[in-house]
Protein backbone atom coordinates (compact mmCIF):
# COMPACT_ATOMS: atom_id res chain seq x y z
CA UNK A 1 0.00 0.00 0.00
CA UNK A 2 1.29 3.42 -0.87
CA UNK A 3 0.15 6.99 -1.27
CA UNK A 4 -0.30 8.46 -4.72
CA UNK A 5 -2.29 7.79 -7.86
CA UNK A 6 -3.07 4.68 -9.87
CA UNK A 7 -0.64 5.94 -12.53
CA UNK A 8 2.13 6.29 -9.93
CA UNK A 9 1.43 2.77 -8.71
CA UNK A 10 1.74 1.45 -12.28
CA UNK A 11 5.08 3.24 -12.64
CA UNK A 12 6.29 1.86 -9.31
CA UNK A 13 5.32 -1.68 -10.32
CA UNK A 14 7.11 -1.29 -13.66
CA UNK A 15 10.24 -0.27 -11.76
CA UNK A 16 9.81 -3.13 -9.26
CA UNK A 17 8.60 -6.13 -11.32
CA UNK A 18 9.24 -8.54 -8.44
CA UNK A 19 6.20 -7.10 -6.62
CA UNK A 20 2.97 -8.79 -7.75
CA UNK A 21 0.48 -6.17 -8.95
CA UNK A 22 -2.49 -7.98 -7.40
CA UNK A 23 -1.21 -7.28 -3.88
CA UNK A 24 -0.27 -3.61 -4.45
CA UNK A 25 -2.72 -0.85 -3.55
CA UNK A 26 -2.66 2.94 -3.52
CA UNK A 27 -4.49 5.41 -1.26
CA UNK A 28 -5.37 8.33 -3.51
CA UNK A 29 -7.80 9.96 -1.08
CA UNK A 30 -7.51 13.61 -0.11
CA UNK A 31 -7.72 12.80 3.62
CA UNK A 32 -5.33 9.78 3.77
CA UNK A 33 -8.09 7.79 5.48
CA UNK A 34 -6.46 4.42 4.80
CA UNK A 35 -3.16 5.53 6.30
CA UNK A 36 -4.97 6.97 9.31
CA UNK A 37 -6.89 3.70 9.74
CA UNK A 38 -3.56 1.84 9.79
CA UNK A 39 -2.31 4.09 12.58
CA UNK A 40 0.33 5.79 10.48
CA UNK A 41 1.21 9.33 11.48
CA UNK A 42 3.07 12.24 9.95
CA UNK A 43 6.75 13.05 10.13
CA UNK A 44 5.95 16.40 11.79
CA UNK A 45 4.05 14.68 14.63
CA UNK A 46 6.71 12.07 15.38
CA UNK A 47 8.23 12.17 18.85
CA UNK A 48 10.09 8.88 19.08
CA UNK A 49 11.92 8.03 22.29
CA UNK A 50 14.48 5.91 20.50
CA UNK A 51 15.03 5.71 16.77
CA UNK A 52 16.95 2.95 15.06
CA UNK A 53 17.57 4.28 11.55
CA UNK A 54 19.00 1.77 9.13
CA UNK A 55 21.14 2.82 6.20
CA UNK A 56 20.18 1.63 2.74
CA UNK A 57 22.41 -0.74 0.85
CA UNK A 58 21.92 1.24 -2.35
CA UNK A 59 24.66 1.20 -4.93
CA UNK A 60 25.49 4.37 -6.83
CA UNK A 61 23.28 3.10 -9.68
CA UNK A 62 20.42 2.46 -7.21
CA UNK A 63 20.70 6.02 -5.86
CA UNK A 64 20.59 7.47 -9.38
CA UNK A 65 17.48 5.42 -10.18
CA UNK A 66 15.85 6.44 -6.89
CA UNK A 67 16.57 10.13 -7.37
CA UNK A 68 15.47 9.97 -11.01
CA UNK A 69 12.06 8.54 -10.05
CA UNK A 70 11.37 10.14 -6.65
CA UNK A 71 9.73 13.24 -8.07
CA UNK A 72 7.26 11.44 -10.32
CA UNK A 73 6.37 8.93 -7.58
CA UNK A 74 6.01 11.43 -4.73
CA UNK A 75 2.44 11.78 -3.41
CA UNK A 76 2.04 15.41 -4.42
CA UNK A 77 -1.34 16.52 -5.73
CA UNK A 78 -1.41 18.94 -8.65
CA UNK A 79 -1.55 22.56 -7.58
CA UNK A 80 -0.44 21.96 -3.99
CA UNK A 81 1.53 24.73 -2.34
CA UNK A 82 4.02 24.34 0.48
CA UNK A 83 5.04 20.94 1.83
CA UNK A 84 2.44 18.40 0.65
CA UNK A 85 0.92 16.31 3.42
CA UNK A 86 1.48 13.13 1.40
CA UNK A 87 5.22 13.67 1.60
CA UNK A 88 5.00 13.98 5.39
CA UNK A 89 3.15 10.69 5.88
CA UNK A 90 4.91 7.79 7.57
CA UNK A 91 4.40 4.18 6.60
CA UNK A 92 4.77 0.81 8.21
CA UNK A 93 4.92 -2.95 7.83
CA UNK A 94 2.09 -5.46 8.01
CA UNK A 95 1.98 -9.22 7.59
CA UNK A 96 -1.48 -10.51 6.78
CA UNK A 97 -2.82 -14.07 6.90
CA UNK A 98 -6.23 -13.94 5.27
CA UNK A 99 -8.20 -11.37 7.28
CA UNK A 100 -5.85 -11.55 10.28
CA UNK A 101 -3.02 -9.11 10.98
CA UNK A 102 -0.12 -11.30 12.08
CA UNK A 103 2.35 -8.44 12.51
CA UNK A 104 2.02 -4.65 12.58
CA UNK A 105 4.62 -1.90 12.76
CA UNK A 106 4.25 1.86 12.31
CA UNK A 107 7.43 3.71 11.37
CA UNK A 108 8.46 6.34 13.93
CA UNK A 109 10.44 8.22 11.27
CA UNK A 110 11.35 7.57 7.63
CA UNK A 111 13.95 4.79 7.60
CA UNK A 112 13.02 3.49 11.08
CA UNK A 113 11.63 0.17 9.82
CA UNK A 114 11.84 -3.33 11.29
CA UNK A 115 14.49 -5.81 10.24
CA UNK A 116 13.03 -8.34 7.80
CA UNK A 117 14.48 -11.22 9.87
CA UNK A 118 12.65 -9.90 12.96
CA UNK A 119 9.36 -9.66 11.06
CA UNK A 120 9.70 -13.22 9.73
CA UNK A 121 10.61 -14.53 13.19
CA UNK A 122 7.62 -12.77 14.73
CA UNK A 123 5.26 -14.60 12.34
CA UNK A 124 6.97 -17.96 12.72
CA UNK A 125 8.92 -18.07 9.47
Amino acid sequence: MSLGTAEQLRTFLELNPEIPSDIAFVDDSDDFALYDACGFGKFTDAKPEKVDLKPTNFSFKDWLAYLGNAGKLAPIKKGQKGVPEGVLRLGGTFVLAGDDVEYAWADALPGAHPEIADVLKAVGI
